[in-house]
């Protein structure tokens, strides 16, 4: 490619990336959307400004929408894959399942098959264990919290424990619905997942 064409290409490409070749996709609910807060207080936005600041070949996707359960997550991460070609993927799902009652087994699958079509794509995963309120009682909380080790046992891929109970039980940290965690609250959630994502931030050539 010579010096003009190539600075055409320059010109065209958005200017994240060309500054950031490697991409961070987040497939989540309410948690990872900011649901409640304002513009850039989430701790998806913070991470976002972090990668900008310490590793800037890095930049954040956030496809998170609220209310998604795992099956809604599926019917979105592949064409999310295809269009964005992530070299990390975050799945932060299942606490929308778990107020619905949904079977732990039916979870499962779900954030399984997520799992392996990001792995397919060449991605590496990063699993979020979702908050499981007790509206079902113990049994069915405790079934739900051991798909996420299982699963990430058995796929290989870190888990980072239920990165929002830390803020739950600590007094002024959570909105007024008692399910998420306020703008102060960020910074701690935040540090909560950044120590399972830091070492896998080598950013390897950009794929086609």
């Amino acid at each position: 490619m010579n010096y003009r064409v190539w600075m055409l290409v320059l010109w065209w490409l958005p200017a994240w990336a060309a500054a950031s070749p490697c991409s961070l996709l987040i497939v989540g609910d309410s948690l990872s959307s900011g649901f409640g807060l304002a513009t850039g207080a989430s701790w998806v936005d913070r991470l976002g400004a972090r990668l900008e600041k310490r590793t800037p070949d890095w930049h954040v996707v956030n496809a998170s929408v609220s209310g998604d359960t795992t099956q809604n997550g599926l019917q979105r991460l592949q064409p999310a894959l295809v269009r964005h070609h992530p070299q990390g993927v975050l799945i932060e799902l299942g606490g929308n399942d778990a107020l619905r009652g949904t079977p732990p087994g039916v979870i499962r699958q779900n954030l399984v098959t997520m799992i392996r079509q990001a792995k397919a794509s060449g991605a590496w995963v990063v699993l979020l264990e979702a908050p499981v309120l007790p509206n079902y009682g113990k049994p069915y909380a405790e079934a739900v919290a051991k798909q996420y080790v299982d699963v990430a046992r058995e796929e290989k891929i870190v888990r980072v424990p239920c990165f929002v109970c830390g803020v739950g039980v600590v007094p002024g940290m959570m909105q007024a619905d008692g399910i998420h965690p306020n703008e102060k609250a960020q910074g701690w959630v935040l540090d909560a997942v950044w120590p399972y994502i830091k070492p896998k931030l080598r950013c390897p050539a950009k794929r086609p």
